[in-house]
C-alpha cells in the first residue's frame, strides 16, 4: 500500500457535503459513499432474490473509483458536473483526464489504474458500458440517489421549506426511473427495511475515539467504508489470486464489522480490554443484542449472510450452505477454499485494515496538532502490536504501519 495513496483516500473524511445548508451534525463524502454501499447491499439482495444477476464485483470497484473521482472534484457540485457533461461535453471529457492524472503518481497498481480509467470513460459516456451491467448499475445509480434523499431528509428538520424545495422535487423526479426496484419501494415506503437502515444510520452520528478531540473526525460508518476500501487494495496487493467471491465477502465483512455498534455503540478499545475476560463478553453482549435488535429487521435472503459476515468478524473462516462456519488458516484459505463454493474470508485482513484506519485517524490527527494522550498512545499501541517481520494475510503489518506514519 502506497501512503501517498492511502493518504489520499483518507481526504474522503475531510470532504463536507451539503455546505450551504444549515447541517444539525457534519454530513463528509466518506460517511456518504459507505451509506451508498448499504444501500446497494440491501437493494442488491432483493434483486438477486428475484433471480436477477449483481456483479458485486464490479460495483465495490465502483464504489472507490466514484471515491477517488470525489476526492478530485470535490469543489464542483454534482449538478454543475451534469450541467458540464450535457452542455460542454469536450471538457468535461478534458476534467475526466485531469482526475486520471491526479492519480497516476499515486496508482502503481496497472490493472487498478486501466479499471479506473475505464470507469470515468464510462460514466462520462466515452465507452459503453456492458448490457450484462445494466441490472447491476441500476442498484447502484439508484443507491446513490436514495442515499442522498436520506441525507437531505435529515437536513430538513433543521431548514426552511424554501431552501430545499427544489433540490428535493428533483431528486424525487431522478429516482422515478428507479421505482421498480422493489428493494427501493420499500424503503422509500418506510417497510421493515427502512427500520434496518435507520438503524444502520446511527453509525454515523457515533463518534471514533470520542473520549478526544481529533482532526478529521471520523465516524463509524465512514470509519467502516474506510476499511472496506483498505481490505480490498491491500487484498489485491498481498493476493491477487483471491476468488472473486472472496474479495467481495471480504469487502462486505469489513463494510459490516461494526455493525452490532448501531445498537451498543462504540466501546473504545481501552475499555473493552480493561480485564482479560472483558473483551469475550463484550462480544456476546452485541451478539445477544444483534439477534434482539438487528436481526428482525434483516430479510430471510439475506439474514444468513449478514450474520456471517458479523459474526466472528476478525477470523478466517469459510462457509457452506449447508455446513456450519469453519475457521480456517490463511494457508488454507489459499489453496483448498479459494472458491466461491466455501464462502471463503479474510477475516484477519479485515482486522489488519481496522488498526490500520485506527493508526491514520490517531497519526493524522497528531501531525495536524491536534493531539491527546489518548491518540499518542493508541497510535504508538497500534505500533507495537505487530511484531516485526510478522506476516498476517500476505502483509507485513509493522513494515506498513510504521511507513503509514513516517
Amino acid at each position: 500500500m502506497e501512503k501517498k495513496f492511502a493518504l489520499k483516500i483518507f481526504e474522503g473524511f475531510s470532504i463536507q457535503r451539503w455546505t450551504d445548508l444549515v447541517r444539525p451534525f457534519d454530513l463528509v463524502e466518506m460517511d456518504k459513499e459507505s451509506e451508498k454501499m448499504v444501500i446497494a447491499y440491501i437493494l442488491g439482495k432483493y434483486e438477486e432474490h428475484k433471480g436477477k444477476h449483481i456483479d458485486w464485483y464490479w460495483m465495490i470497484y465502483a464504489s472507490l473509483f466514484d471515491l477517488l473521482k470525489k476526492i478530485a472534484l470535490c469543489d464542483i457540485k454534482a449538478p454543475v458536473q451534469q450541467m458540464l457533461k450535457k452542455e460542454f461535453p469536450d471538457e468535461y471529457l478534458r476534467l475526466n483526464e485531469w482526475v486520471l492524472n491526479q492519480y497516476k503518481s499515486l496508482i502503481t497498481d496497472e490493472e487498478l489504474f486501466s479499471n479506473f480509467t475505464i470507469y470515468i470513460g464510462q460514466k462520462a459516456g466515452s465507452i459503453p458500458v456492458l448490457t450484462e451491467l445494466n441490472d447491476t448499475l441500476r442498484v447502484y445509480n439508484a443507491a446513490h440517489k436514495y442515499s442522498t434523499i436520506r441525507e437531505l431528509e435529515m437536513l430538513s428538520v433543521v431548514n426552511e421549506r424554501e431552501r430545499i424545495t427544489g433540490i428535493d422535487s428533483q431528486l424525487r423526479t431522478e429516482i422515478q426511473e428507479y421505482l421498480d426496484l422493489e428493494g427501493l419501494q420499500k424503503l422509500i415506503t418506510h417497510q421493515k427495511d427502512f427500520d434496518f437502515l435507520l438503524k444502520i444510520e446511527q453509525l454515523r452520528f457515533q463518534t471514533r475515539w470520542n473520549q478526544t478531540p481529533r482532526v478529521p473526525g471520523t465516524s463509524v460508518l465512514g470509519h467502516c467504508f474506510f476499511v472496506a476500501i483498505m481490505t480490498l487494495l491491500l487484498g489485491r496487493e498481498s493476493n491477487p489470486d483471491m476468488c472473486e467471491r472472496r474479495v467481495i465477502n471480504n469487502y462486505f465483512s469489513a463494510l459490516f464489522h461494526d455493525l452490532p455498534e448501531s445498537v451498543t455503540r462504540d466501546i473504545i478499545s481501552p475499555v473493552k480490554q480493561a480485564t482479560d475476560d472483558l473483551p469475550n463478553i463484550v462480544k456476546k453482549i452485541e451478539d445477544e443484542i444483534v439477534n434482539k435488535e438487528l436481526v428482525p429487521l434483516m430479510q430471510d435472503f439475506y439474514i444468513d449472510e449478514m450474520i456471517y459476515y458479523t459474526s466472528d468478524e476478525f477470523s478466517n473462516r469459510i462457509f457452506k450452505p449447508t455446513e456450519s462456519v469453519k475457521t480456517v488458516s490463511w494457508d488454507d484459505l489459499n489453496n483448498k477454499y479459494n472458491n466461491a463454493a466455501f464462502n471463503p474470508v479474510d477475516g484477519k485482513l479485515v482486522r489488519v485494515c481496522d488498526h490500520l484506519s485506527a493508526l491514520m485517524e490517531a497519526d493524522i490527527s497528531i501531525k495536524h496538532g491536534i493531539t491527546s494522550t489518548h491518540l499518542v498512545n493508541g497510535r504508538d499501541g497500534l505500533l507495537n502490536h505487530y511484531k516485526e517481520n510478522e506476516i498476517i494475510s500476505g502483509v507485513d503489518v509493522n513494515k506498513l504501519f510504521h511507513e503509514i506514519v513516517s
